[in-house]
């Protein structure tokens, strides 16, 4: 796996600062971001992780201008230090089709069932490179070929409903990388997917961001989908940022209780035969009114009386920075194991 050199020497090709996104409803205002900063830089991989709920997506479809009018959203985003939140409707769509784009959960929601995948991918090079039919076109093939569909000079010509479900995932990043972004997103890309094709479809997106340089974000509720390709990642509860960190730094020594849960609800190969998971007692938080201090403190078996009176602020822990009072004990109990 490649990645950037010196990420911090960089400037970030997305920088999100103190992001907050609110939904009116007939029933209140659901707080789904609340005060989330972080950054991708060129050529990395930043994995963003947490139950559904957390904010994870909404957050990076507040950087795609991609939420709906009701929104209510502060703070910042920068897209190579350009105000994203400040752009019309047209600068979006430019963004969108040529600088960031975007895999989402289903890519029957991404793909026209009237049209060829082939036709469907042409048209962005078509609209965002000035290109020819002809050489759109065998752009097209060439990206079918790249995300690993056989044959794709005869694909090319098939319909959504004649691929299977991977192969649709596969033409829908093949669509998403037509014309070289500097960021592709990916929305939760293997949730529908078996953990075969799951794996593959994690290696297509590798393929993929090497082949054009993009940084990547993977959206995802499953850190096992992102163990063997993120540099970096963010675990997100209730709108806020739980734990970031290097990959390697956060899978061997987690310093908040809410990762070492995700983490021990990954099936392991060492494991011996009939271990179980360790689910996560409980549920998420209604974030039509979170609960005071920590939003993890009901679900934590470290929670203490104060984790429910005050709100952790992210800080700095070893080589982590971690919103929780008890940071310490945490990585002490996973060194412990």
């Amino acid at each position: 796996m490649t990645g950037p050199a010196n990420p911090q020497a960089q400037t970030p090709v997305l920088s999100v600062r103190n992001l907050e996104v609110a939904f009116p409803t007939p029933d209140g205002v659901v707080q789904a971001v609340r005060g989330v900063s972080w950054d991708i830089f060129e050529g990395e991989v930043l994995a963003i992780a947490g139950e559904s709920g957390s904010g994870k997506s909404v957050s990076v479809m507040a950087a795609m201008g991609l939420l709906p009018p009701s929104a209510q959203v502060k703070g910042s985003i920068a897209y190579r230090g350009r105000d994203v939140l400040a752009m019309q409707e047209q600068e979006l769509e430019k963004l969108r089709g040529s600088a960031i784009s975007m895999v989402f959960q289903d890519p029957m929601t991404s793909l026209n069932p009237v049209m060829s995948v082939g036709a469907q991918i042409a048209e962005g090079v078509r609209i965002h490179r000035r290109a020819s039919s002809r050489s759109a076109r065998s752009k097209a093939v060439e990206l079918l070929d790249l995300v690993g569909i056989a044959n794709a000079g005869q694909r090319v010509d098939s319909y959504p409903h004649e691929l299977s479900g991977g192969m649709r995932q596969r033409a829908v990043i093949a669509m998403a990388i037509a014309n070289d972004p500097d960021l592709l997103i990916a929305d939760e890309p293997t949730t529908a997917l078996d953990v075969t094709i799951q794996a593959q479809v994690i290696d297509v997106l590798e393929r993929a961001r090497e082949a054009t340089g993009s940084a990547l974000v993977i959206i995802t509720h499953d850190l096992g989908v992102v163990a063997r390709i993120a540099h970096r990642i963010l675990v997100m509860y209730a709108g806020r940022a739980g734990e970031t960190g290097m990959a390697e730094d956060v899978f061997e020594r987690p310093s908040h209780p809410y990762t070492a849960g995700l983490l021990g609800s990954i099936p392991r190969l060492d494991d011996p035969k009939g271990t179980r998971l360790s689910p996560i007692d409980g549920t998420p938080p209604s974030m039509l009114a979170p609960p005071p201090g920590c939003a993890f403190a009901p679900r934590c078996p470290l929670a203490t009386p104060l984790c429910s009176q005050e709100i952790p602020e992210l800080r700095p822990i070893g080589n982590q920075h971690s919103a929780c009072h008890h940071a310490e004990d945490q990585i002490g109990e996973a060194e412990d194991v």
